[in-house]
């Protein structure tokens, strides 16, 4: 069982890397817990918050892909994401966790690659989510209103536990829910 990999997904503008961050702002950093860096096509972004990622450019990515340099990859918004094999090893050492910022469209072959993983849904309500991708001015209105109409219910792979976090409040009222839902997991090394 891979419970201890702590898989998470949610849809554009739910405020993934933001609570992510605000965790990790909030975890001591002696504790036994890896955030897998992930490897993406694109520039590293100088939003406040943003996730710093290992930048490469596509034929370098095609490169990793062709080397089997990656333990998961897929396709998202344009972009191609990979998450090296040693950004996983801490599963190894029996009191770590890590945390892998995913894909919702992957969900199933991570499931089936690390059987058991523990989902961490991160979600917001679509009036939110329209309103957080409006103002971050990434995308036109139109491709926006597509993205509204993908479905924003998830399901969880047989055999995987889960966590579901709502952020469309403050950011503090998200992060200590997700605290307060850590906790709970027989596993998670960290009392905050």
């Amino acid at each position: 069982m891979n419970r201890r990999l702590i898989y998470v997904v949610g849809p554009s503008g739910a405020g993934k890397d933001s609570v992510l961050s605000w965790l990790r702002e909030h975890t001591p950093e002696s504790a036994p817990v890896h955030w897998a860096r992930r490897t993406i096509d694109r520039p590293n972004s100088a939003e406040p918050g943003a996730e710093n990622h290992e930048q490469v450019d596509a034929a370098a990515f095609e490169q990793f892909v062709a080397d089997a340099a990656f333990a998961m990859h897929w396709d998202a918004n344009t972009h191609r994401y990979g998450i090296r094999h040693s950004q996983l090893e801490r599963l190894n050492d029996s009191s770590g966790c890590v945390m892998v910022n995913g894909s919702r469209a992957y969900l199933p072959m991570a499931a089936h690659n690390y059987p058991g993983l523990t989902v961490l849904h991160i979600t917001a309500t679509p009036a939110v989510l329209r309103q957080r991708l409006l103002a971050r001015g990434r995308e036109s209105e139109d491709a926006i209103e597509l993205r509204m109409l993908r479905p924003f219910s998830l399901e969880i792979p047989s055999g995987c536990a889960s966590i579901e976090i709502l952020n469309d409040n403050t950011l503090d009222k998200a992060g200590w829910q997700l605290v307060a839902k850590l906790r709970a997991l027989e596993f998670w090394p960290v009392s905050l």
